[in-house]
């Protein structure tokens, strides 16, 4: 029998074979931020350990960091405290720290990427679920908590129970206008927030092979979102083009035994999965979520659903809530309902790819006079890139907030960028729950372009809406 592409970078990477089901991992990456580190590096001190590995550790402040004013004190106190900490806690244990106004600064999985640091082949871990996004290269990548963390920061290694393995094929063509961020939702709304729970995603089919690199982090980012482990695409010539472009890089002959190494990574003819999805690419349509969950998403040529579509009670019951806290009516036409903030970033869509896209539907349009738009770029490099190449031109002129900082922003709503109660958004991060934009917010998930076309139309609505 084969080995799936999980299985063989779960192998190689293998330090000891547990007696009770888990393996001690080494790990190649470790990445921090300033929220959920404190309480491990505290470990640390009370027991007197090192840093196992600090060359193989960054930090970068991304979840408190403001956006507007990136050169003044971060005014919430606990924000302000964990990044006082973070600091603190690199500068001691010796490890390098992207802080903010750092021309490398950004968004934890957004420069993990875009600094050449994730490769395949690779297990790399984060204090954070969305560390999947590097999966798009063929690492094994995924969250962990914070005592996993004390653990990989001390020994270079984590304790893990084998996941299983779910594939999840998707064939034929993305039609015009519908995207990675489209394709993650519709997935998610067919399997459930537990669809891959316990589990590896592996994406494949002509319609992934399709992607973009920034495309394929999107969907891997939001894998976590059906409850998997981690998401995994293997590496291939699209890989290769993106990480030769990527400072660090091997050169000459060992470029090319690297490369050779990585285009090896994939699963076999004959390795089996313990679950298997297939879809089909140009069934899907541009989707927007309409509840507060992920998997309560619709197409956006569909209708608000009512309770009694749903097949059993515990999915009635989240449904009713779910339209009480929105404040949606079932045969509501999702094209009916106004917005009153768009938000465009996160680690999810605030790459530059992200951003080409509102700006080409923005251009020579207005943002509409009942909507306000922020658009927040996933790192420092994003930004700079951004203005080089007159976006950001684009969203001045059609009344957009372009802010000067990268970060989290409202995705985590962790700094000042926040929803008000009862406001209502489409955005473009990864998370609709109840509260996750600020108390009492309501959050759409829509894909960058939708997210433009609702920002001038004042309404949920597509580009070729306008």
């Amino acid at each position: 029998m084969g080995s799936t592409l999980a299985q063989k970078v779960w192998n190689a990477h293998i330090v000891r074979p547990g007696d009770n089901g888990e393996d001690l991992l080494y790990v190649d990456l470790h990445l921090l931020h300033e929220v959920n580190t404190p309480q491990a590096f505290d470990g640390l001190r009370a027991t007197g350990r090192p840093v196992r590995r600090p060359d193989l550790t960054l930090g970068t402040e991304d979840h408190n960091t403001p956006t507007v004013a990136i050169d003044k004190i971060i005014q919430d106190p606990v924000a302000r405290h964990q990044s006082e900490l973070m600091r603190q806690n690199c500068a001691d244990f010796d490890i390098p720290l992207l802080r903010i106004g750092d021309p490398q600064q950004g968004i934890v999985h957004v420069i993990g990427p875009e600094l050449g640091l994730a490769r395949p082949g690779m297990t790399i871990v984060c204090c954070d679920s969305h560390t999947t996004t590097q999966g798009a290269f063929g690492a094994l990548a995924f969250g962990i908590g914070t005592s996993q963390v004390e653990h990989v920061l001390a020994t270079q290694t984590l304790p893990m129970p084998r996941p299983r393995d779910m594939a999840v094929t998707v064939n034929g063509t993305l039609r015009p206008g519908v995207t990675a961020k489209d394709l993650v939702l519709a997935l998610i709304a067919k399997i459930g927030t537990a669809g891959g729970q316990g589990h590896i995603v592996e994406y494949r089919g002509t319609a992934i092979d399709a992607l973009s690199m920034e495309g394929r982090m999107t969907l891997c980012n939001m894998t976590v979102e059906a409850g998997s482990r981690a998401g995994m695409i293997a590496p291939d010539a699209t890989t290769l083009d993106y990480l030769s472009r990527r400072p660090g890089m091997p050169q000459g002959a060992l470029w090319k035994a690297e490369a050779e190494y990585w285009m090896g990574l994939r699963s076999d003819p004959d390795a089996v999965f313990d679950k298997e999805v297939v879809l089909d690419g140009g069934s899907v349509s541009p989707y927007v979520s309409w509840g507060t969950n992920p998997a309560q998403s619709v197409p956006l040529s569909g209708v608000v659903p009512g309770p009694q579509e749903f097949a059993t009670e515990p999915e009635r019951a989240a449904a009713r809530r779910a339209l009480d806290y929105m404040g949606l009516t079932p045969g509501t036409a999702i094209r009916e309902v106004p917005v009153d903030a768009v938000f465009v970033g996160s680690c999810t869509n605030g790459r530059i790819e992200d951003l080409r896209a509102v700006a080409n539907v923005l251009d020579g349009r207005k943002v509409a006079d009942s909507v306000r738009m922020m658009i927040v770029p996933g790192s420092a490099s994003v930004r700079r890139q951004a203005v080089a190449e007159g976006l950001a031109d684009v969203f001045d002129r059609a009344g957009a907030d372009f802010r000067a900082g990268a970060g989290c922003s409202m995705c985590a709503a962790l700094n000042e960028d926040r929803l008000r109660p009862g406001e209502r958004a489409a955005s473009t991060n990864n998370r609709n729950f109840e509260g996750r934009q600020g108390r009492g917010s309501r959050t759409h998930i829509v894909s960058p372009a939708v997210a433009a076309a609702t920002a001038v139309s004042g309404r949920l609505a597509a580009p070729d809406d306008l």
